[in-house]
């Protein structure tokens, strides 16, 4: 037994923990949980905990459904939530078949093998999310959601629901050992912004799904609803993750080089290249629902044509500059994700772009400082402003196509999320819309 496990193991004795989750995501990076007695904590790291694989979705099929969680003793910590006695703990889990490989079809695995591709090249792979979602009063079925507030853009609103609900929230994220940078009121009404202290991808990755399930614990506890909907409201702005990226060599910035436009080595610049041309293909990773597509297509800042700049809150790609000839801060930002998104499978196919672009040597096209969304649309594909896909069905298009994510998700992954989003835009085409019967039903 080694030490992590060791730790774990006395500190479930001597903080009095009751229970131990075991969580993973799905491919759709829906959080599963089972819970242990610490009994059989032992047991589960030597062996692993076996469950029904062909009951999760795209996990397993049903005549191979035995499945295998192995808890990772270095994402062990307490649950704040669950009190100070007789309390819980979690653990993120690795999901492997009975013979002790690791399942094609785990989130989690699909970024490991991702990030040992960048670890062969020498690269470290790091993230730094800011992370968006609404706060409404409640969540009544068939009734719109009705926002805490009427605040806006980094609005002090003293006493307001949203000031104390990022305390808390904040609050219990640092007591999991979850860095906290910023926070602070977003545009919409009741919509706030959180953002996590940068650290390497995979811990980011468990970072955003524990991210999450303190942020609806925190609201269940104050009387109120959290959403990561992508576009919850008409006529507001939607939740992004913009995500901030950079790879490192050892302890040295590799998208950094001195004197350089913006700071950006070559290495950056083949990367934000690389990401640039496979935008449109990983993009049913990072919006993967109907609704992400009302987000991206619905202005208010969402990136909707693929091009970067550096001050340019409009592009898909953004330089930000603001530590100017600090090493350690030269990054890039890509501004497409939605805080729907599995992070583990955006993270990679993210990371697979930009990796293409270094191995193969793409060149940066120019930037942008013109607002994309002001252009018309002669004036964007003079420019070679190629817009990313319109809907999810535009979306499954192009992302079945594509060999780049085929390879990086891996067939099982690849064919379950095609058939997993042909299904959800085939129920979306059946409905009926509130739209359509206010606008034709009155005159037709």
């Amino acid at each position: 037994m080694d030490k992590q496990q060791e730790f774990v193991l006395r500190t479930v004795e001597e903080r009095d923990i009751r229970f131990v989750r075991l969580w993973f995501t799905d491919v759709l990076g829906v959080l599963k949980s089972v819970a242990i007695a610490p009994a059989e904590l032992e047991n589960a790291f030597s062996e692993g905990i076996g469950f029904d694989g062909s009951a999760v979705e795209g996990l397993a099929r049903v005549y191979e459904a035995d499945m295998i969680a192995r808890p990772d003793p270095s994402t062990f910590q307490v649950l704040p939530w669950r009190g100070e006695r007789q309390g819980a703990a979690r653990m993120f889990c690795d999901i492997e078949t009975p013979d002790g490989a690791s399942a094609l079809s785990d989130p989690r695995n699909v970024l490991k093998r991702t990030l040992d591709k960048a670890s062969e090249k020498g690269f470290t792979f790091y993230t730094h999310p800011e992370i968006e979602f609404y706060l409404f009063e409640s969540l009544v079925p068939g009734q719109p959601p009705v926002p805490v507030d009427q605040a806006g853009y980094f609005d002090n609103v003293p006493r307001g629901a949203a000031h104390s609900f990022r305390r808390d929230a904040i609050t219990m994220l640092e007591s999991m050992g979850i860095s906290v940078e910023f926070s602070h009121h977003e545009i919409g009404p009741g919509q706030n912004e959180i953002d996590l202290r940068y650290a390497d991808a995979l811990t980011m990755a468990d970072n955003i799904m524990t991210f999450r399930s303190v942020i609806k614990e925190v609201a269940l506890q104050q009387g109120v609803y959290a959403s990561f909907m992508p576009k919850p409201l008409a006529q507001a702005p939607g939740s992004g993750m913009h995500t901030h990226l950079s790879l490192f060599e050892g302890d040295r910035n590799a998208f950094y080089e001195a004197g350089s436009e913006y700071d950006l080595s070559p290495v950056a610049r083949q990367f934000v290249a690389g990401l640039l041309k496979h935008a449109p293909e990983i993009t049913l990773i990072t919006n993967q629902h109907v609704n992400s597509y009302k987000r991206l297509w619905g202005g208010s800042e969402a990136p909707s044509y693929v091009c970067w700049g550096s001050n340019n809150r409009s592009a898909l790609v953004r330089i930000p500059v603001h530590k100017p000839g600090k090493s350690q801060s030269t990054r890039i930002e890509y501004r497409g994700l939605d805080s729907a998104t599995n992070p583990y499978l955006a993270f990679s196919v993210m990371l697979a772009a930009g990796l293409k672009g270094i191995e193969e040597g793409y060149e940066l096209p120019a930037g942008v400082e013109d607002d994309v969304w002001e252009l018309s649309d002669k004036e964007r594909k003079a420019m070679g402003y190629e817009p990313l896909p319109q809907s999810l069905n535009d979306a499954i298009g192009v992302m079945e196509r594509s060999e780049l994510v085929a390879e990086t998700l891996g067939e099982r992954v690849f064919d379950f999320v095609l058939r997993n989003k042909r299904a959800e835009w085939q129920a979306y085409r059946e409905q009926v819309t509130p739209f359509e019967l206010e606008t034709n039903l009155p005159v037709l």
